[in-house]
């Protein structure tokens, strides 16, 4: 596999025919195209170099990537639509960047009043079927490849980091542990999760705060490693792994936690999310809803909805309580954790890059191109400010049993009751 287009990688900065990037008299037809294409995203400090060797610097900057361009047809393609075919173009080597990749997305999506690619468009139906077929086609792609670069706890959401230094599995138990705190757990109590991934926060919930819990998930291999995790740590007599939808929860319970679910629900089922939590939840019952979403409504990446993520929405925060107010909740809280996931994509990204070679192995050079610019590229967005990351504390809109202030979540003491 080629490592030319890992990060970072030293970029040769030996002086280059400079100038600003405006197509010059008796330039190449296919360099003015490259100067109009870097125009209309705000000429990032990107140098360009074409497969016929011509080569556009940016002007007035030293460049902090390389983008090497194999061939015509990549070039055509990546004009028409550069959020899709600048991804294809990678994945499929037709396209290479030498340089830290993360960085050349970030500072281009800086530089862009509307990201690339962020259009309206006919997605998959996240329907009882379709939900199925995109989970799987994103989570069963195996656990062992999942556990080369996540933390040991199989973690796939966003981690909070309390100090500069912590390490990735650090954080990631202080964001179960917050969760824990927001949702002012009590031994006893009955949480239902929607979307439970690996089973990380039922297990920590029910090991740390005495809860029961269920929780469901429709990835076949990640209820499947969840519940061998409950057994081996014996706590199968208080988590109950159900491989269901979230549209099939029944019964009552204190507490509704959904962690990185709400993004593959679908903004059209959201009111019917809200008619799940508003039958699961007990009269004084409160949830807490954790999502990538958006500071205003606007569309998904084709890329990443076409490759990576099939049925995928990320939804504003008004977006988002179209899950809440038909169903009379009352918002208690909500925190936006952007800058915590853009760190968690650099740990994500850097485990990757060390695994690549086994990685590699075990598909093939496609599938790690494909998988690092998906890393890539989602920390470009959190860094660069296009995607948001909110937690969302919520009880029935007539409870006021609820804190005075937010001590309890920061010191360890009780909370404060009106």
């Amino acid at each position: 596999m080629s490592r030319t287009d890992q990060a970072p990688a030293p970029i040769d900065h030996a002086p280059q025919p400079r100038g600003n990037r405006a197509p010059q008299k008796g330039a190449s037809w296919e360099r003015r195209l490259v100067a109009r294409l870097l125009a209309s995203v705000g000429n990032p400090p990107v140098r360009f170099v074409l497969w016929n060797g011509d080569q556009l610097d940016p002007p007035n900057a030293e460049p902090i990537a390389e983008v090497r361009i194999h061939d015509r047809a990549a070039l055509i393609k990546l004009l028409l639509d550069p959020d899709l075919h600048f991804g294809d173009g990678y994945t499929e080597g037709r396209i290479d960047v030498k340089g830290d990749l993360a960085a050349l997305i970030t500072e281009t999506y800086r530089r862009m009043s509307t990201p690339a690619g962020r259009s309206w468009r006919l997605r998959r139906r996240n329907t009882l079927s379709g939900s199925r077929d995109n989970i799987h086609h994103h989570y069963d792609v195996g656990n062992d490849f999942y556990k080369l670069w996540l933390d040991e706890r199989m973690v796939y959401t966003c981690a909070y980091f309390e100090t500069p230094d912590a390490t990735l599995e650090q954080a990631q138990l202080a964001k179960m542990d917050y969760v824990c705190r927001k949702l002012e757990l009590t031994p006893g109590e009955s949480v239902v999760e929607a979307g439970c991934g690996w089973g990380s926060l039922s297990l920590f919930m029910a090991a740390n705060y005495g809860v029961r819990v269920r929780a469901f998930n429709i990835s076949h291999e990640q209820i499947a490693w969840a519940r061998d995790r409950a057994r081996a740590e014996g706590l199968a007599d208080r988590v109950e792994f159900v491989e269901d939808d979230y549209r099939n929860i029944a019964g009552k319970h204190d507490a509704f936690v959904s962690v990185g679910m709400l993004e593959h629900v679908g903004v059209a089922n959201y009111e019917g999310l809200g008619a799940v939590i508003d039958r699961a939840l007990t009269p004084a019952g409160r949830g807490l809803i954790h999502s990538i979403g958006r500071h205003k409504p606007m569309g998904s990446s084709r890329w990443l909805e076409s490759r990576i993520f099939p049925g995928a929405e990320q939804p504003a925060l008004s977006e988002m309580l179209q899950v809440l107010e038909p169903h009379n909740f009352a918002v208690l809280d909500v925190e936006n954790l952007r800058l915590h996931y853009a760190q968690t994509l650099r740990h994500w990204l850097d485990r990757f890059e060390r695994a690549a070679d086994k990685i590699e192995a075990m598909f093939d050079d496609r599938f790690v191109r494909t998988y690092r610019l998906y890393l890539a590229a989602s920390l470009a967005t959190f860094a660069s400010g296009w995607a948001q990351l909110f937690q969302v504390v919520f009880n029935r809109f007539q409870n006021n049993d609820i804190p005075r202030t937010r001590a309890h979540l920061y010191t360890g003491q009780p909370r404060s009751p009106w």
